[in-house]
């Protein structure tokens, strides 16, 4: 598995969601970069929802410790959001957490998919 980040965003505004997919390594440094990318993904419409797939990605507990704990409160951590705008982030965990067949499932737009 490559060390680098990779993330890709679909959007699809008229139903209000969008789906951040991260492969890649997930560290404590690297999850800084995401949260960038599913802020900007988060001003595009108010009440956004928002699912964040790094079920193929190598994420460090500690990161996934921080993505969950985003989910958690609806906000993103204020050095990468100090206006603290709420955030609605779902976690789909990466397969050596979730278990194999565990995934955590979410409906999402077959529009979107195809986006």
């Amino acid at each position: 598995m490559n060390s680098k980040l990779n993330i890709v965003v679909r959007v699809d505004l008229d139903h209000a969601r969008a789906l951040v997919i991260a492969k890649g390594h997930v560290t404590i440094h690297s999850v800084n970069a995401l949260y960038v990318v599913v802020k900007r993904a988060n001003s595009l419409r108010n009440g956004l929802d928002l699912k964040l797939d790094i079920s193929h990605a190598r994420v460090d507990p500690e990161a996934l410790e921080m993505l969950h704990a985003s989910s958690a409160t609806h906000h993103l951590p204020a050095k990468i959001d100090p206006e603290q705008a709420p955030c609605t982030i779902s976690v789909l965990a990466p397969r050596a957490d979730a278990g194999a067949g565990r995934r955590a499932a979410y409906s999402i737009s077959p529009a979107l998919i195809a986006a």
